[in-house]
């Protein structure tokens, strides 16, 4: 018997301690800090021990009650970052598909997986609007970005013989940080980004792109691509997409819609996001606004040609000798990566288990969410807006003089005293050279009592700040 076999009884055994883990965490999420009063040092400590040469067999279990208490629980009042809330029939079933272990790379190594992955993908580029579209999933929005950048290289500026030759990409001031890491990588450069400044709604400024496309052409510079983003990280704004598609068709250059955090939201507010259809590739992350644990990322293009005329490159290895089309298509030829995991079972099942209009109906809630809180801000004589609310980003601050290095310093301790009290977690962002406390709605948790919560424990916070 091989040292690593395990019998069914004890695997059901251990399957059932780990389900009853996850169950009570659910259970008990209302009464759990947004993030856990310890300090580095503390869980350095908690994991220390050595691996253990002899197998410690159902005891190595027993440490898994501190790894949630050491860890910051999916609560639902956790705003920070742009960070879905991990849906739990999406959990399950991540086990299953670890059970599987299916290499989603080709037809015929993972048949269901891969005929699932391409009939979800298909199905959400429809729901979206942009039917037609094909993909892939992928770990998450900063590879779904590269990839579609990798294909504007290649389509534009072929690269992948000889090298990447000079070219500029166009993107607003608000450009997700993924984007100037795939310039690097690419070997477009970093420099060849042309950030574009925001209007005073944090958008890309269509005349100000055509201005900057203009100066690169007339100084010998070849404009490549544009980003348009679909939700910004910061204030969610969106860039208008159709103004720029249209730019991009008179200018043929390559379209790319970072929707990592925003796009998932055409699905509950389709008009909000006209021009969507028009980009050759777009990028979506499921595990933030369809809720999906992690990683769960998805690029979407128009053209598949495109996708493989970047990608594809096969050793003999793996040369498929199927004759049906179906049966011969390798997700490899179509992406960056080759050994894959089965994400797309989680958003599946998820999906049938609660239906797209579910899904819908807590993104609305979550946009719901953002507008009460903005009201609540607005109700204050102590905090400001800094940002129009356009989807679920609310940016704002506690007056404090002058805008200024004081008043950034104290909204920083302000922040970083709320999240000691512990009873919400908010993130930060930085608006025009200001401090701004942020919160993000995209937990499917969230209550309106959460969102009441907000400005009491940030009023609260500033109290002992200033007092202490």
């Amino acid at each position: 018997m091989n040292a690593l076999h395990l019998p069914n009884a004890e695997f059901r055994s251990l399957a059932a301690r780990v389900t009853d883990l996850a169950a009570d965490l659910l259970a008990g999420l209302d009464e759990l800090r947004a993030f856990p009063a310890v300090r580095a040092e503390q869980v350095a400590r908690a994991f220390e021990a050595p691996l253990p040469e002899a197998g410690l067999r159902a005891g190595a279990l027993d440490a898994l009650g501190e790894v949630l208490a050491l860890s910051r629980a999916p609560t639902p009042r956790f705003y920070g970052y742009v960070l879905g809330s991990g849906e739990p029939v999406a959990a399950l079933a991540d086990l299953l598909a670890s059970v599987l272990n299916q290499n989603v790379t080709a037809w015929r190594s993972a048949p269901a997986a891969v005929t699932i992955e391409r009939q979800i993908v298909r199905g959400l580029a429809g729901a979206l609007g942009c039917p037609g579209f094909t993909g892939s999933l992928c770990g998450g929005g900063s590879m779904a970005n590269l990839m579609g950048l990798a294909m504007a290289r290649e389509a534009r500026l072929p690269a992948n013989e000889t090298g990447a030759q000079p070219g500029v990409v166009y993107a607003s001031s608000e450009v997700h940080m993924s984007i100037p890491k795939a310039m690097a990588l690419l070997g477009l450069g970093r420099e060849n980004l042309r950030l574009i400044g925001a209007d005073e709604s944090y958008r890309l400024d269509p005349q100000a792109l055509r201005t900057a496309i203009a100066a690169d052409r007339s100084a010998g510079r070849t404009p490549l691509a544009v980003v348009a983003t679909s939700g910004t990280v910061n204030t969610g704004a969106i860039d208008p997409l159709a103004e720029i598609a249209s730019l991009c068709r008179e200018q043929q250059l390559w379209l790319h819609v970072d929707g990592a955090y925003g796009a998932l939201a055409a699905l509950a507010i389709p008009e909000q996001f006209t021009g969507l259809s028009a980009a050759d590739s777009l990028s979506l992350d499921p595990h933030k606004w369809l809720y999906q644990p992690l990683d769960c990322g998805m690029l979407l293009f128009r053209s598949a040609h495109a996708a493989r005329m970047a990608f594809s490159c096969t050793g003999d290895y793996a040369q498929s000798l199927a004759e049906d089309p179906l049966e011969a298509f390798a997700f490899f030829d179509e992406s960056l990566e080759l050994s894959r995991r089965f994400r797309a079972l989680k958003l599946w099942l998820s999906l049938r288990y609660h239906g797209l209009a579910a899904f819908r109906s807590a993104i609305r809630t979550d946009l719901r969410h953002a507008q009460s809180l903005a009201e609540l801000i607005r109700g204050t004589q102590t905090l400001e807006l800094l940002a129009p609310v356009e989807l679920s980003a609310v940016c704002f601050r506690y007056r404090w003089g002058e805008p200024g290095a004081a008043a950034d310093r104290l909204n920083a301790a302000i922040l970083r005293r709320l999240i000691e009290r512990g009873r919400v977690y908010l993130s930060n962002a930085t608006l025009r050279e200001r401090f701004a406390l942020r919160a993000c709605f995209v937990n499917h948790r969230t209550t309106d009592h959460d969102v009441g919560q907000i400005v009491p424990e940030v009023l609260h916070a500033a109290r002992e700040v200033l007092g202490g």
